[in-house]
């Protein structure tokens, strides 16, 4: 193709360029992570190439990574119009589709690609992800195990196999994958991660150690390794998890959030969501529903905001993390998004609210007292605070629970904490609140394991009126 390409204002090479090297040059900007450029070369493409394969599916792949999903997808179905038998563009849908939730699509698309010639490494692996979707998982874990055979080298074959193997219960076999995976990239910190855990489950602490230490040497300033750490040895525990950890992690996650926690069978939305719906019709008496002026503490991908949405006057969400914040704008539901601290936030915004909901955020603190000081601060006269943490089982009732001489939380290997109902109970009383409901509940299966925890009901209460003096 000889068309030239008009490059005004995406870069400052020489205005005009074939075709084919402007792709190129467009996909080293996309790689770059200069989106906006990237987005310019291929729109100039594709106004004198309308029917170019590679710079519809490049566009649609930077279109989905912006939130435009009905967009890019029609984009990779115009792409493999033009190219039905191109593997890869069947593979890129179906990725897209996946994530979308749009597994019967998914599915047709990746078999699609299988069919088209020798399954890759990544196709395979993909199609893992999809049986692990569709619960599967016999199908999953031989579509992993032949996705390691194609490419023994490729590691997310090797992770992923052990994260399903540890959802199973698996956890040596979970553990061997993992150290596939480190044998080939030592300093992956997935890898590492994932490796360390399994061992702490396994109770071979020691060997998890080693392992955060390592890390923590090749790269001194991440906060992943150095609260890991503190989590596996129990020495140097922090108050709570660090704004830059806390970024760090979620920041990472963002992309991968909401179709992990399905994997999890995740279900703290819906429980605060039936908790303030419970609230609601209390307040309404069956009148017409009442809504609040609502605060999402913690919002993350905005999980919760739709389940808050009908019971919302006015819905703003909070998180320290850009890329999850950026991701609950796409849910169209809430009224405000703002990045900032849980704690600091709150205590920005006296009065402000008749409900403050936090979904699985209060597992990042140890102490909860200044997050319960600041929410009672933050509520109107009779308004009410539901959260979830995960619930830690003390050893022995102590007889007298004014002695107080167990802990009331715990950070445990996996990086959250967990809280104690007694604990909780002593915490939202001091801070002001009537005498806390809570309700034992299923929040997550993880690793094997169903994840207990409490959704806590908490009312800040009114004014109290005080006898006129004579």
């Amino acid at each position: 193709m000889t068309d030239r390409v008009a490059l005004k204002r995406a870069t400052e090479l020489p205005t005009e360029m074939t075709v084919e090297e402007a792709l190129v040059f467009g996909t080293r900007l996309h790689r770059l992570g200069q989106l906006d450029q990237a987005e310019e070369v291929y729109r100039a493409v594709l106004a004198i190439a309308p029917e170019h394969p590679d710079a519809l599916q490049f566009m649609g792949i930077l279109r989905y990574a912006r939130g435009h999903r009905p967009e890019a997808i029609a984009l990779m179905q115009q792409s493999i119009a033009l190219a039905p038998n191109a593997p890869g563009l069947h593979l890129n849908l179906g990725n897209m589709l996946l994530d979308s939730a749009r597994v019967d699509e998914a599915t047709e698309a990746y078999e699609h690609a299988a069919a088209l010639g020798a399954p890759s490494a990544v196709l395979m692996n993909n199609l893992g992800v999809l049986r692990r979707h569709q619960q599967r998982l016999p199908e999953a874990e031989a579509a992993y195990r032949q996705s390691a055979q194609i490419d023994p080298e490729f590691i997310d074959a090797y992770n992923n196999l052990g994260n399903l193997l540890a959802s199973q219960g698996q956890h040596e076999a979970a553990l061997e994958q993992y150290c596939k995976a480190l044998e080939m990239q030592p300093t992956s910190p997935a890898t590492r991660r994932l490796a360390a855990l399994a061992l702490c489950i396994l109770g071979r602490a020691e060997a998890a150690a080693r392992i955060y230490r390592e890390w923590l040497a090749d790269e001194p300033n991440n906060p992943l390794p150095l609260h890991y750490l503190a989590a596996c040895t129990g020495e140097g525990v922090p108050q709570r998890a660090s704004d830059a950890y806390v970024e760090a992690t979620f920041d990472a996650f963002a992309e991968s959030f909401d179709a992990k926690l399905e994997q999890l069978t995740y279900r703290a939305p819906g429980l605060v969501a039936q908790a303030v719906a419970d609230i609601a019709s209390a307040a309404s008496a069956g009148a017409q529903t009442t809504k609040f002026d609502m605060l999402d503490a913690g919002c993350g991908t905005g999980l919760c905001g739709p389940l808050l949405a009908p019971y919302a006057k006015r819905l703003v969400g909070v998180d320290l993390s850009a890329g999850m914040l950026a991701k609950a704008k796409l849910r169209g539901v809430y009224d405000e998004l703002v990045k900032a601290e849980l704690v600091a936030d709150l205590r920005a915004q006296p009065s402000a609210f008749e409900v403050i909901v936090s979904a699985d955020t209060l597992c990042y603190f140890g102490p909860l007292e200044e997050a319960a000081q600041a929410a009672f601060d933050a509520l109107r006269a009779n308004g009410h605070l539901v959260f979830t943490v995960e619930a830690l089982r003390l050893a022995e009732p102590a007889a007298d629970d004014a002695d107080h001489s167990q802990p009331g939380y715990r950070l445990n290997h996996h990086g959250r904490y967990s809280h104690s109902r007694p604990y909780i109970d002593r915490t939202l009383l001091a801070a002001g609140f009537d005498a806390p409901t809570f309700a034992n509940a299923i929040l997550r299966r993880e690793a094997g394991r169903s994840v207990e925890g409490l959704v806590v009901t908490a009312r800040r209460p009114g004014a109290i009126a005080l006898p006129a003096l004579a």
